[in-house]
């Protein structure tokens, strides 16, 4: 029941280690002409490895990071680290936000000043407490050391955080492997949870081709973004699903490349970094905090079994249980799903949807604003 504080501390020897690893990089070659169509390229990857290496500044990262309250705590069998921002305002929401993965907390840099401290950065929206934690196996948490962390059992040690710090009635924010995390804290603790705020649902998109009968039930708006839905879909499995394959199959064995290779490393997030995410490019000293923070913890394999743990649990492969919590949904159309209300509400209480003209996959660093303003929107309506 112990919570300890935390600091980020990485020794001048890894990162000795990790600057000699890349100067010593062994570099593949590639077809000529295929962009990213067969991977990240080389020429990408290579001056982003330099920069890793010559440009980029760990030491004043983590002095960033370490400008938040860091704890560690134990919770059924595994560690847990987590930054808690208390408000300022006497009437702040108490808010658990959980990032997904590639990321970290790392993504929430941006948001957690104004959501924290609304009035410094001129707004007179509302305040929230912040927990941001680390998933389970997930960097400054891993590796775990057991079987069986899957979202379900995240959410449940997430919602045992929060009865330790004290919170009886909180909200929960996520995406990615956040919102169903998220969205499982709401479901199982409906009593605790005031809202539910995500941008990504679960289980909402198209994944069989619509019939005639099916879109010709549809009101316009929603048949053409059912069809777009499963458009984008079936691009996804063709182009993008093998990452998950792997890490849902052999977690195992691609961890040993991502563990001894920082370039391997870094190629498997930061291609995720550009596929995934929409117009607004992601600063790259976000990207590389983030992938420091996986390679310095040696968390590759462990935050990938979640995608094991997930595909083999009893629950894979059945429909997704009821959530009564009231839940709002941010979309930001250039995330790699469509998602759709007429989906999502057969298993989601949604009472609030909004769209957005920009942002893509990772919202709280490509549109911290847009995310910002839908998370005080939501809350203050309940």
């Amino acid at each position: 029941m112990s919570i300890e504080s935390f600091r980020v501390e990485i020794s001048q020897g890894e990162l000795d280690d990790l600057h000699r690893r890349l100067e010593l990089t062994r570099w593949p070659e590639e077809l000529p002409g295929v962009g990213w169509d067969y991977g990240v390229p080389v020429g990408y990857l290579r001056e982003l490895a330099e920069y890793w290496r010559d440009g980029y500044d760990w030491r004043a990262a983590e002095g960033r990071l370490n400008e938040w309250e860091q704890f560690t705590t134990t919770i059924d069998g595994a560690r847990v680290h987590f930054v808690h921002l208390r408000s300022g305002e006497v009437d702040a929401t108490p808010l658990l936000i959980t990032h997904g993965w590639p990321g970290s907390v790392v993504e929430f840099q941006e948001i957690a000043g104004p959501l924290t401290d609304p009035r410094r950065y001129g707004s007179d929206g509302p305040a929230f407490h912040l927990v941001m934690p680390s998933i389970p196996g997930f960097t400054l948490s891993g590796p775990t050391t057991e079987t069986g962390w899957e979202q379900v059992r995240v959410a449940r040690a997430f919602a045992e955080l929060m009865a330790r710090l004290g919170y009886e009635r909180y909200g929960v924010q996520g995406g990615d492997w956040g919102a169903g995390i998220s969205r499982e804290i709401g479901r199982l603790y409906p009593e605790r949870v005031i809202g539910v705020h995500l941008n990504l649902i679960p289980g909402a998109g198209a994944t069989a081709e619509p019939t005639d009968e099916e879109l010709a039930a549809l009101p316009p708006g929603e048949r053409e973004r059912t069809v777009a839905s499963w458009r984008r879909f079936e691009g996804w499995l063709k182009e993008k699903q093998g990452y998950a394959d792997l890490q849902s199959t052999r977690p195992q064995t691609v961890a040993y490349a991502l563990t001894d290779s920082p370039v391997g490393q870094l190629a498997w997030i930061a291609e995720k970094f550009e596929e995934w995410s929409g117009d607004g490019a992601i600063d790259r000293d976000h990207l590389l905090t983030n992938v420091s923070l996986y390679w310095f913890t040696r968390t590759a394999g462990s935050a990938g079994r979640i995608y094991y743990e997930r595909s083999h649990a009893a629950y894979w492969g059945q429909p997704l249980p009821v959530s009564t919590a009231p839940t709002a949904f941010a979309d930001f159309p250039e995330d790699n799903f469509i998602p759709l209300r007429h989906i999502a509400e057969r298993t989601n209480n949604i009472v609030r949807w909004t769209g957005y003209p920009r942002g893509g996959h990772f919202a709280a660093l490509e549109v911290p604003d847009l995310l910002v303003t839908d998370i005080r929107a939501f809350f203050a309506s309940l």
